[in-house]
């Protein structure tokens, strides 16, 4: 693994003007940070399609993170689709999904290798079909042995969705509910949506108030594991004004109830890490197999960096993007830093240029952080965003925004 994805990630989320803890909590993310933190995605691909109007013109660039997305866009036909990550973990990971795209011979043995992501079968596809076209690296990095003492690519023999930072800390939360509440496995079988809120109320919505989950809830370093760094925490306890249990119980409850259960694989995730491979519902777009030669002819559209945004900005001509998807990227950054992101924007956006992420607080950080000249080049639809955010499945972020570049 290069020696300076660390020190990278470090960069991002260190603000060298903090005080020495904060400084020290920001150094403790940066390293836990250093390993494959999301083997899936947690921002809804629909919503992002929708937000970003999506057709054969856009140029998007976004943070590749699991790379699940980036192949759900491929289903609206872009252009092209630039993507970049500090994680070299999450690198890897998408450089061995979009080659499994593109090498394995049918529908069925890629499902298998990231559907149901459990079978021996994948370990020989891997060698057969995907080894011979990946990079040194690459192959280096899911050949070689991990914490768990077993080469990486042997995690899909054994449900690729249990390692990872994401995947611990869902395993952590599951011990706990299923010791002081109940399995949220039951959750998935009640499709009743009233039903199931009466249900959520009765078993889960206490478990938020037990005091050993409530001051769990209250360190900021038990999150890390989520990709929350310290300063994203600090946004979530401000909005609810220290009361963090009840804006977990909050957003749970929405990703438990408020969408269908049995297409939300959001929901499957959280409550049993895995999709629904049985009826292949609760699964997303990129899995499914109406959705598979489409991607597959479409797969060259994606070009992948290891680098950040910013970064791969200042190397872009002017008028070359028009569609930019930032995730939570900038809950990482002080104003400083996400002036100098917008001002590459506008550099390298296109009239009509659609910039789309979530926050951790249902605030817009875009508000505070851009000078009077930069902030005039964008309008902020905030009702748009608002609506949006409703539709979000995966119910974890407080907030959805999207501008538009004048």
């Amino acid at each position: 693994m290069p020696v300076n994805t660390a020190i990278k990630i470090r960069e991002a989320v260190e603000n060298r003007s903090t005080v020495s803890i904060r400084r020290l909590q920001q150094r403790l993310f940066s390293y836990w940070f250093d390993g494959l933190v999301y083997n899936q995605i947690w921002e809804d691909p629909r919503v992002d399609m929708e937000a970003m109007e999506l057709d054969s013109s856009s140029r998007i660039l976004a943070i590749s993170s699991g790379g699940c997305n980036l192949l759900n866009y491929l289903v609206a036909g872009p252009h092209s689709i630039r993507a970049v990550d500090l994680n070299f973990n999450h690198i890897c990971f998408t450089r061995l999904k979009l080659a499994a795209m593109k090498r394995l011979p049918d529908y069925n043995r890629f499902f298998q290798f990231f559907g149901s992501a459990d079978r021996e079968a994948n370990i020989n596809n891997y060698y057969q079909y995907i080894q011979p076209h990946l990079d040194r690296e690459t192959r280096q990095y899911w050949e070689t042995k991990s914490l768990f003492r077993k080469s990486r690519i042997r995690f899909f023999a054994n449900n690729v969705y249990s390692y990872s930072a994401m995947a611990n800390f869902i395993l952590l939360a599951n011990v706990l509910s299923k010791r002081f509440a109940k399995d949220p496995q039951e959750l998935l079988a009640i499709q009743d949506s009233r039903e199931r809120e009466e249900f959520f109320e009765k078993h889960f919505a206490p478990f938020f108030d037990h005091w050993l989950v409530k001051g769990l809830g209250r360190l900021p370093f038990l999150f890390y594991g989520l990709g929350i760094p310290p300063q994203q925490f600090d946004s979530m306890k401000k909005e609810c004004n220290g009361q963090l249990n009840r804006l977990y119980r909050k957003r749970i409850k929405s990703l438990a109830c408020d969408f269908p259960i049995e297409e939300n694989y959001f929901a499957w995730q959280a409550f049993c890490r895995r999709y629904d491979v049985n009826r292949r519902i609760a699964i997303p777009d990129y899995l499914k197999e109406e959705n598979y030669e489409t991607i597959k002819k479409r797969i060259d559209a994606i070009h992948l960096n290891y680098t950040s945004l910013t970064e791969y900005l200042h190397q872009q001509p002017d008028k070359c993007l028009n569609r930019f998807v930032f995730l939570d990227s900038q809950d990482w950054m002080d104003a400083a830093a996400i002036a100098e992101l917008w001002t590459e924007v506008v550099r390298t956006g296109m009239p009509g240029s659609r910039v789309i992420f979530r926050t951790a607080s249902n605030e817009s950080p875009i508000e505070t952080a851009l000078p009077a000249h930069l902030r005039k080049h964008f309008v902020y639809e905030e009702t748009r965003s608002r609506e949006l955010y409703k539709k979000d499945r995966s119910a974890i972020y407080g907030g959805f925004h999207l501008y538009v570049l004048q």
